[in-house]
C-alpha cells in the first residue's frame, strides 16, 4: 500500500488519502452513508427469541405452566436454586437472519378453551417477537402436554416442611 493509500479497517477497500467514502474528493466532510440500517449486521440468539417467547406465553389467560412433564419436574429443582429460573422452558426456537420458527409446550388449566389459549398463546408470541426483534415469525407451533386440574398440587403450591 502506498503513502497515499489507506485501508478501511474491516471493510476492505481502499480509500485514497482527501477522499470520502462516497469518492467525491471532499476532504474534512463526510458524505451521507445511506440508511443506518445498512451499515452492519444484528444477530439475535435463539435465546433471547426463546424468552421473548416463553413471557409471551405466560402472559396468557389459561395457560398454567409452559413444559413437558419431564422438563417442569427438572425445572421445579431448578427454580428452588437461586437465579435459576427458567423463562425458556419449554420454549425452542430456530432463528435465521430474517424469521423465526418457534416451539412451545403448555399446560392448560382445565376447564378453558384449549383452541382459544393456543389461539392467544400464538398471537401473543407473534406480536411479542416481531415487535421486539423485527424477526418474521413463520410459525408457532403449540403442542399441549397436560391439563391442571384444581385439585392437583404443583411443587410450588406445596408448603415447605422445613424453613
Amino acid at each position: 500500500m502506498t503513502d497515499t493509500a489507506q485501508q478501511a479497517e474491516g471493510r476492505g477497500r481502499t480509500l485514497e488519502k482527501g477522499t470520502s467514502p462516497a469518492g467525491n474528493g471532499t476532504s474534512g466532510r463526510r458524505a451521507p452513508l445511506g440508511d443506518p440500517a445498512t451499515r452492519g449486521r444484528t444477530t439475535i440468539a435463539d435465546g433471547v427469541v426463546e424468552k421473548i417467547a416463553g413471557l409471551a406465553a405466560r402472559d396468557v389467560e389459561g395457560v398454567h405452566a409452559l413444559g413437558s412433564g419431564v422438563s417442569r419436574g427438572f425445572g421445579a429443582v431448578r427454580d428452588r436454586v437461586p437465579g435459576g429460573r427458567s423463562v425458556t422452558r419449554g420454549v425452542r426456537a430456530e432463528v435465521g437472519e430474517v424469521q423465526a420458527a418457534l416451539d412451545l409446550d403448555i399446560v392448560v388449566d382445565y376447564g378453558v378453551s384449549i383452541v382459544a389459549v393456543a389461539h392467544g398463546v400464538r398471537e401473543n408470541v407473534i406480536a411479542a417477537v416481531e415487535r421486539m426483534t423485527g424477526l418474521e415469525v413463520i410459525e408457532v407451533n403449540i403442542a399441549v402436554g397436560d391439563v391442571k386440574l384444581p385439585e392437583d398440587t404443583d411443587d410450588d403450591d406445596q408448603e415447605q416442611r422445613v424453613q
